[in-house]
């Protein structure tokens, strides 16, 4: 919303007759105010105005390509390795997972996506501060830093809006 205010950004029509038709924010004011709104409409209400909640924008200015290389965290090493444990092979919900550091920091091991992998507690527990050859415990897929994707990991969540897929 902020975008389309400044004028950055268009709203793409995504359904109906008037689809890939582009609105800026006084058409798509508009365009809210003329729609018969069904109850499942999403809308922002102010004092004047109830603007439907556009599920589909472009960009009219930009003035830099996006970062190409993730960040580094935590819920990213997560599904870099689709919440798989890299030792017992399970898949795991977030809460009872940890990073685990293949090469442990006090052996050289530093915090960086070539040495950390997900880990349930009980295999985090019983590698503790070894080594993997000391442990006898590799993980099952060596970490690397993973490409860069616009939409990493977001199909694992399943949230994907019907209305963008003639966009993807």
């Amino acid at each position: 919303m902020k975008l389309l205010c400044r004028g950055h950004a268009h709203v793409v029509e995504a359904e109906g007759e008037m689809k890939y038709q582009t609105h800026d924010l006084g058409s798509w004011l508009e365009r809210s105010s003329e729609a018969s709104e069904p109850v499942s409409e999403k809308v922002i209400r102010t004092v004047s105005y109830a603007i439907k909640i556009p599920k589909v924008i472009v960009l009219a200015v930009y003035d830099q390509l996006p970062s190409r290389e993730l960040n580094f965290t935590r819920h990213n090493v997560f599904l870099r390795d689709h919440h798989t444990c890299q030792y017992c092979h399970q898949v795991f919900p977030e809460r009872e997972l940890n990073l685990d550091h293949v090469v442990p920091r006090d052996k050289g091991g530093g915090t960086s996506w070539e040495n950390i992998v997900t880990s349930c507690f009980s295999c985090n527990n019983r590698k503790a501060n070894k080594l993997p050859q000391e442990a006898q415990m590799f993980p099952k897929v060596p970490p690397r830093a993973p490409a860069w994707r616009p939409l990493f990991g977001y199909r694992r969540r399943g949230a994907i809006d019907d209305s963008w897929q003639s966009f993807l």
